[in-house]
């Protein structure tokens, strides 16, 4: 895996489909994008998705905090590594995205800006874990996703509540470089 070669399928793919369950799984792994973000699965199955994505010759990045079974420590990402052959991991925690940089996996340091706090401590945080890319939440806050761009010089995953394509060319506009949805209406825009 090479971590350059995932943010080029991104560049080229805007969209990231974000799955939930099989039935989405199954829906994203017909579509051409070649980035998929795993947003559930236990500690029993997860292997079993990746590898199926995998088949798929597709990227797969799992959210290792959404994980059933899976502590909220960094074991949880060797274990990912180890036991999963997934590309990357997506983490609320700094601790899992630094040692998934110390395993060369993919890093997205994931931040739900509820207010000016969230907002503050973020620069602080991305440079604690350098995270390859970060996952701003909720997406359609393109103002705010402007002034993040002005303060770190990492790529920004615009997520959350974005269901059209206006949102989806707001986002971009604003500075990130992708978007990530659950919503498959907008998989194909």
């Amino acid at each position: 895996m090479n971590k350059d070669t995932i943010l080029d399928y991104i560049s080229e793919s805007p969209i990231i489909m974000a799955v939930k369950n099989e039935i989405e799984l199954d829906r994203a792994l017909e579509e051409d994008s070649k980035i998929i973000f795993l947003l559930f699965g236990n500690i029993v199955n997860i292997a079993d998705y990746v590898k199926k994505i995998k088949q798929h010759e597709k990227y797969v990045i799992v959210h290792v905090d959404l994980i059933d079974g899976l502590a909220a420590r960094e074991i949880s990402v060797d274990f990912i590594k180890k036991y999963t052959g997934a590309d990357g991991i997506i983490s609320t925690r700094i601790n899992n995205i630094k040692r998934a940089n110390e395993l060369n996996l993919f890093t997205i340091f994931r931040i739900f800006i509820i207010d000016s706090m969230a907002l503050e401590n973020l620069e602080t945080n991305v440079v604690k874990s350098s995270p390859d890319m970060v996952e701003i939440l909720p997406g359609i806050i393109s103002p705010v996703i402007q002034k993040i761009k002005n303060k770190i010089k990492i790529p920004i995953i615009a997520g959350g509540l974005i269901s059209d394509k206006h949102e989806i060319i707001e986002a971009l506009n604003a500075g990130a470089m992708c978007i990530s949805s659950t919503n498959k209406n907008v998989w194909g825009l």
